[in-house]
Order: structure tokens, then C-alpha cells, then sequence
């Protein structure tokens, strides 16, 4: 058996617990923290500007053609209607100067559609009035001079095309005269029936010369009579025009797009 053992208090040694106060532990101060809270957001925006040659890059290739094709066409208005304005002066100084004058309306009537466009775009509409008046006395002038050098030269081709003498037309001049070398020995006595005759056989002659010149004329101009052909062939036989109105249409034509460039220079540079 173990025997019961008392234990007291007393028996242990005791320590004395220091009390422990707020006062006595380090406080380290705090920094109080503000959030700073910014206006609205605003994205800061740079406009990049690309240069001009970038630009024009990247027009398209129709712009460019068109820009090509009105240069073209403006030489050529220059040429035709400098060349007919020089023949228009009686004197060498004269011709000088109908052809300064117009060399110098067709570069209006190039120059001036771009301008005139860019000055209504930026608001000045009574300049660019004043500008298409311009451009339209100018343009005037340059169509009525592509006229005179068109019929001019379409004239004088036609006609030496119709001088020729083919082998039909001297055939039919050699018979008319054999016919009236006849008619006059046999009229010569009087008129009676013989004679009668021969009258008769030199207006025949002379009507189948008449044919044979027609023909000729007709094939020295052959590009206005397949244009009747072909209308009259495509409609049925409906429309029957004549070869005359198209070669009205071909001078109007001919004087006219040479004139156009600044209007296709104007449409280029738009695209």
C-alpha cells in the first residue's frame, strides 16, 4: 500500500506576477491613408497626320488612270487648238498670237474644274462660281476650235479620198465620151432619129459616171455609212439613218473630249 502523501501550498516557492498595463507596451503611431480619387478619365488622343505622298498611294488605280488620261487628252485639245488658232492669223504675228491664245484656254479649261472644286469644299462658293464661268468661256472656245480643226482635216481627207480615179470611174468617163463623140457626128446633119439616139446613150453614160464618183465618194468616208448600216441592221430596218448624221456626231465627238481633261482631272483627284 502507498501512503497517502498531503501537499500544501507553502511547500512551493511562489513569484510574484507584475501587472501588465497599456501604458507600459511601445505604440507605434499609425499613418492614416487617404485615397486620392482623380477627376473622370479622359484618353489622351494624338492625331497622326500621314504625309501627302501616303496618301496618294493609296488612291486607287482608277485615279491614277484617270489622272493619266486627262493629261493625254488635254496635250491633244493644246495641239488641235493651237495649231487651228495659228491658222486663223493673216500674218505670222497674228497666227503667234491666236495661238497663244489657245494654248492658254485649254490650260484654263484643264486647270481650273480641280480648283474650282476645292475652293466651294472650303466655302468660298462665290470664287468658285466665278471659276466654272470661267472655265466654261474657255471651254467654249477650246470645243469651237476643236470643231474647225476636226472638219478641216476630216474635209480635206474625204475629198482627196473621193478625187481618186479607180478603174470604174475611168471606165465610165471613156464610155461617156465615146458616146458623145457619137452623138455629135451623128447630129451633126440635124436632129433625127439616129441622133435622138445617141442623145439618149450619153445621158445613160453619164448617169453610170455619176455612179461610179457616188461610190467612190461613199467609200472615202466608209466609217459614217457601216455606222447607218449597223443601226438600220440592229433595229430591223426600223431606223434608216443617214450617214451624214453620224459624222455630225463624229465632229462633235472629236471636237468635244479633247476638252474634257480637267473634268477627268477633277474626278481623279475626288477619289
Amino acid at each position: 500500500m502507498t501512503p497517502n502523501v498531503t501537499v500544501t501550498p507553502a511547500a512551493f516557492p511562489v513569484t510574484p506576477v507584475t501587472p501588465v498595463t497599456p501604458a507600459a507596451l511601445p505604440v507605434t503611431p499609425v499613418t492614416p491613408v487617404t485615397l486620392a480619387v482623380r477627376g473622370p478619365l479622359s484618353a489622351d488622343v494624338t492625331h497622326v497626320t500621314e504625309p501627302h505622298s501616303q496618301a496618294t498611294n493609296r488612291r486607287p488605280i482608277s485615279s491614277h488612270g484617270l489622272t493619266v488620261a486627262a493629261l493625254m487628252l488635254a496635250a491633244v485639245g493644246i495641239t488641235m487648238n493651237g495649231w487651228f488658232a495659228q491658222t486663223l492669223g493673216s500674218t505670222e504675228f497674228a497666227g503667234m498670237l491666236f495661238l497663244a491664245i489657245g494654248v492658254a484656254s485649254d490650260l484654263v479649261a484643264l486647270a481650273v474644274p480641280p480648283t474650282a472644286t476645292q475652293l466651294w469644299q472650303a466655302r468660298r462658293r462665290a470664287t468658285a462660281v466665278i471659276a466654272w464661268l470661267v472655265w466654261f468661256a474657255t471651254f467654249v472656245f477650246a470645243v469651237t476650235s476643236g470643231v474647225g480643226f476636226a472638219s478641216v482635216n476630216i474635209a480635206d481627207v474625204t475629198l482627196t479620198r473621193a478625187s481618186r480615179v479607180t478603174t470604174s470611174v475611168t471606165i465610165a468617163q471613156d464610155a461617156l465620151r465615146d458616146a458623145v463623140a457619137s452623138r455629135n457626128r451623128e447630129c451633126a446633119g440635124g436632129v433625127g432619129r439616129h441622133c435622138r439616139e445617141r442623145e439618149q446613150a450619153v445621158a445613160d453614160r453619164q448617169r453610170a459616171l455619176d455612179a461610179a464618183l457616188g461610190a467612190v465618194e461613199h467609200a472615202a468616208d466608209p466609217q459614217t455609212d457601216a455606222a447607218a448600216k449597223i443601226v438600220a441592221w440592229l433595229s430591223g430596218g426600223a431606223a434608216k439613218p443617214e450617214a451624214d448624221a453620224f459624222a455630225m456626231l463624229r465632229l462633235v465627238l472629236v471636237a468635244l473630249l479633247p476638252q474634257i481633261g480637267g473634268i477627268l482631272l477633277m474626278i481623279g483627284r475626288s477619289r
